[in-house]
Order: C-alpha cells, then structure tokens, then sequence
C-alpha cells in the first residue's frame, strides 16, 4: 500500500502544476511516466510478497500464520498492478468468492485484483470519453525523460507514507510478543485506526491537490489561506474524533469482539489512540501541504527521524517496563507530536513566492 500511494503521489502532484498550466498535454505524459516507474518498481514488491514467509518467522510470528500470510500475498500478486493504479472497495466480489467459489479465503485476494483491474478500466474509459481527454496527446518519447528524477520524487513520497505504515506494523509486531490480549486490543485499535485515519489522509489529498493547482496558478494568497483552512479543518476534525473516542471507549471495542477481557483491556488503551487522532490531524493537512509544495523530502525526512530514533524506541521501552500496550501508543503520540510540529514549522519557514519558481522548474515551464 505504502508503494502504491508513494509512487501514485509522486505523480500526482506535478500533474497538478501542469493542469493549471499552459501545457495540459505534458500531464499525460506525466502519467505514461508514472506507468513505467510503477510497474518497474512493483517487481521487487512482488519478489518480497513471494518470499514472505521466512521474513515473518524471523520477526517472531507463528509459522502456521507466516505460511497462510505467505500464501495471501502470493495470490494478490496478479492484482498487484491494477492495485497499483488505483483502488476500489470490492465488498461484493470478495463476499461472493470467499463464500460461494471453491477458492475459500484465498478468493479474497483474487476478488480484490478483480476489483482493481475493474477500477483501473473503468477510471480510464471516463478519462477517455467523458472528461480528461485533453490532457492525452497519444504515447510520447517524453515520458522516458527524468525518469530518475521522477523516481526520486517517489521514492521520497513513498519513504514519507511507509514510514508511518511501517511503523504500526512494527507495532503490532511489538503487540505479538506482549501476549494474545494485547494483539487483540492492538488488532481493535489498528482496525479502528485505519478507517479513522482516511479522515486526514482525505483532507491531506485535497490539501496537496489544491496547493499544487493554485502554485500552478501562481495564487500566493490562496495557496496559503488553503494550507490554513485545511490545518483548522483537520482541528475541528479531530477534536471531534478525540472526543467521541474518550466517550465511548468502555464499549468501543464491542463493535469488534464480545470478548469482554479485551473490551475492557482496550479502553485502558483508547485515550493514548484519541489523543493520537489529534496530531494524525495536523499531520494530514501539513503533510498534505508540503507534498503539494513539492517538498516529499522534508516529510521523509521528519517521518523516519520521528518515528525510527524517537517514537519506536521510547513505545518499545515503555511496552517492556509495564505500561504495555499503553506504552507502545505513547510512544506513537509522542512520534507523531513531533511529526505535526516539525512539518508545521517547515510550512511556516517556506517562502511562497520561491515555491512558486520551484512548480514551475519541476514541471520545466
């Protein structure tokens, strides 16, 4: 997943200089270059879903899960691509494979590149008849142009999102060795996480979107009353997300599990995840922010100092000291904190009128 957004984000945001530009042809050139590098960029991805297996058993995990999981990801490999160039929710498909083919559970990986290839289709037939076609000139030499620097943009977007991703993953890897009832709090809380955190990551989306469009545009003024009004939305937003968490937490995990040992051991833990919700926020729209002022690097940057020299080594410390669970989601806040203040500080300090000049280079206009 970190892939897939990483490099699809890398496209996405030069692609929106040039739209507000003069030269609506160049974005599709932008896009045949982003085909290449991400179809060349998923080989290695599927290499490492192959050989799986023994990676998982090295990190401490049952082998019995470490060979069925092994086995998943092999599946979803032919779908891989078209998961690469876009998503789609597939309910239906995965429902009707897993429960009525003679594929079992193995369907759902098959149900889900289904849906992707069907996504993938059917978002080029609108682009191609109903809105879009103007930015598609046909193939063009061009795209093979910069490569590497396109690359470059990607890999840093990718660093950027993987390294948060990578970071929960760690996580639950760290909830595994704490015992059977912190992994299945953490497996609550992770659940709950990934749907709440499609709130900021929305907002963060339309924040690079916008900035880019109006950089394009060369509107100062309305790119930065942009970045403004999207950290007070994400505010508003979380606040409210922090609040209905607090309120609800000695039930919350009930809409998972009836397992009364786990309702209870979670609501010990929710007011660190609530809390977390808060900074998640600002970290959208500012993480937002500088992916559509181009600077993939500083997000990077900050995420893997965050994470990896603060966030990770104090939960991991504080899990094994007692606090537990509890301690692997502070030290999480505590990452994120950083993260949000960092990435605000990189906004504040940016001079607009130069980030205007720097669009225009990167597009080469």
């Amino acid at each position: 997943m970190a892939h897939r957004n990483g490099r699809f984000d890398c496209s996405r945001y030069p692609r929106f200089d040039c739209f507000t530009g003069r030269d609506k042809h160049y974005t599709g050139i932008l896009l045949q270059r982003a085909t290449i590098v991400l179809t060349l960029f998923f080989i290695p991805v599927a290499l490492i879903w192959v050989y799986a297996e023994p990676r998982f058993v090295a990190l401490g995990q049952d082998k019995s899960l470490s060979r069925d999981s092994a086995m998943f990801l092999t599946h979803l490999i032919p779908g891989g691509l078209g998961y690469i160039y876009f998503e789609i929710l597939n309910a239906g498909l995965n429902y009707w494979f897993v429960k009525f083919s003679r594929f079992g559970v193995m369907g759902a990986p098959l149900a889900t590149g289904i849906g992707y290839w069907l996504s993938f289709f059917g978002l080029l037939a609108y682009a191609c008849f109903v809105e879009g076609h103007e930015c598609w000139n046909g193939w063009n030499r061009r795209c093979l142009e910069n490569l590497l620097a396109f690359s470059r943009l990607g890999f840093l977007r990718f660093v950027h999102l993987g390294t948060e991703f990578w970071a929960f993953e760690i996580v639950a890897l760290g909830a595994g060795r704490l015992g059977p009832l912190p992994l299945a709090s953490q497996s609550v809380l992770m659940t709950a996480d990934q749907v709440l955190v499609t709130i900021p990551f929305g907002i963060g989306v339309a924040t690079s979107i916008r900035v880019g469009g109006l950089l394009g545009l060369r509107d100062k003024a309305a790119a930065i009353r942009s970045v403004r009004t999207a950290i007070f939305l994400t505010i508003g937003v979380a606040t409210s997300v922090m609040i209905l968490l607090i309120a609800s937490r000695s039930r919350f995990a009930a809409i998972f599990t009836p397992d009364e040992t786990v309702i209870s051991y979670t609501a010990g833990v929710l007011p660190w995840v609530a809390l977390f919700q808060i900074f998640d926020g600002f970290n959208g729209s500012c993480g937002g922010s500088l992916r559509g002022m181009g600077k993939q690097n500083v997000g990077a940057t900050i995420n893997a100092l965050s994470y990896y020299v603060v966030a990770l080594p104090l939960g991991t410390w504080m899990a094994f000291s007692g606090w537990e669970l509890s301690g692997l989601w502070i030290g999480q806040t505590v990452g994120m904190i950083l993260v949000a203040g960092l990435e605000l500080a990189a906004i504040l300090s940016s001079n607009w009128d130069d980030e205007i000049k720097k669009a225009f280079q990167r597009i080469g206009a």
